[in-house]
């Protein structure tokens, strides 16, 4: 499975800048918002410093938009444009499953129902020509830099341990308690039992 192309690049690569963009975009996302916060802030879904919009971005965007390398003009408008679509759709997302957005532009100028705003589409263009430019092949020379086993396990065990802090925080979220399923399993398991044997 790791070996398999898609895209031009296997999948090892492209999980690697997966989890590395996730990462990245924490730490950008949560010194941003402490120093606007004057606090330390957590920007991320769960307790890890993980973002996974920014994992999807950067790859998606790099696999996307990387044919515009040519033209700096052209690559930021296209990754202004497709940033922001993609941010204002994962908002429409949220909105429909969890009843909110985790961020809020309505403070910003020229926004669109908090979701979006200029400021962001002008930073998002920027990003753009940083990782066509620059990131992308540092990230992909960073792993390559690592034994291959080892990094496969690493990124199993990363996505193990942001998947378990994410089905927490998702349980806390809809308020589904452990006990609660340990027991209606139980009962399940014992109704099956009477019923057949």
């Amino acid at each position: 499975m790791w070996a398999r192309e898609l895209f031009g690049t296997d999948v090892y690569h492209l999980i690697s800048a997966f989890i590395i963009y996730s990462i990245i975009g924490w730490f950008v996302e949560s010194i941003y918002m402490s120093f606007c916060n004057r606090k330390l802030t957590n920007r991320g879904f769960g307790r890890g410093p993980f973002c996974p919009i920014y994992g999807f971005g950067g790859v998606l965007g790099y696999l996307i938009l990387h044919p515009l390398s040519g033209s700096l003009v052209k690559l930021y408008f296209a990754g202004a444009v497709l940033a922001t679509a993609f941010e204002f759709l994962v908002g429409k997302l949220m909105l429909r499953v969890f009843g909110e957005v985790w961020w809020d532009y309505n403070e910003k100028p020229c926004n669109y129902k908090g979701i979006i705003c200029l400021e962001s589409t002008i930073a998002w263009g920027a990003y753009a020509i940083i990782i066509i430019t620059f990131l992308h092949g540092r990230i992909l020379n960073l792993v390559d830099q690592c034994n291959r086993e080892w990094g496969i396990r690493a990124c199993k065990l990363i996505l193990l341990l942001v998947s378990i802090d994410y089905i927490c925080k998702l349980m806390n979220l809809f308020h589904i308690s452990l006990k609660e399923q340990k027991e209606r399993l139980t009962d399940a398991y014992h109704s099956f039992r009477t019923r057949w044997y």
